[in-house]
C-alpha cells in the first residue's frame, strides 16, 4: 500500500467531507444531500488513492476502501457531535462511503491504469 497516496487521499477527502458537513449544519438543503454527498466525497478519495497509488487491482481497491472509509467517518462524526446526525449513522454512513470508496478504487484504477 502506498501510504503517502493513501494520507493524501484521506486528507483531501476528509476537508471535502468536514466542509459539506459543516456547511449543512447551517444549510439545511446541503443536509438533505448529506448521504449522497459524503459518498460521492468517499468515491473521490478512492480514485485520488487509485491515481496517486499506481498500485495493483488489490491496492487499488484496498486503498479506496479505507480512504472511502476513514473520510466518511471522520466527516460523519463531526456532523453526530454538531447533533446533525444520529450514532447509528456512524456504522451506516462509514460502511456505505467504505463501499463508495472501494468503487472509486476500481474507477481510478480502470482510468489510470499503466500499460
Amino acid at each position: 500500500m502506498n501510504r503517502s497516496a493513501l494520507v493524501r487521499a484521506i486528507l483531501i477527502g476528509t476537508v471535502l467531507q468536514l466542509a459539506m458537513v459543516i456547511a449543512g449544519h447551517f444549510v439545511p438543503a446541503i443536509a438533505g444531500l448529506f448521504a449522497v454527498g459524503g459518498m460521492l466525497i468517499s468515491l473521490v478519495a478512492g480514485v485520488l488513492y487509485a491515481r496517486a497509488a499506481k498500485g495493483t487491482w488489490g491496492d487499488s481497491l484496498l486503498g479506496g476502501l479505507i480512504a472511502g472509509g476513514v473520510c466518511a467517518f471522520l466527516g460523519i462524526l463531526v456532523s453526530y457531535l454538531l447533533k446533525d446526525v444520529t450514532v447509528d449513522i456512524l456504522w451506516m454512513g462509514t460502511l456505505g462511503s467504505a463501499i463508495a470508496g472501494l468503487v472509486g478504487g476500481a474507477i481510478g484504477k480502470l482510468l489510470f491504469a499503466r500499460g
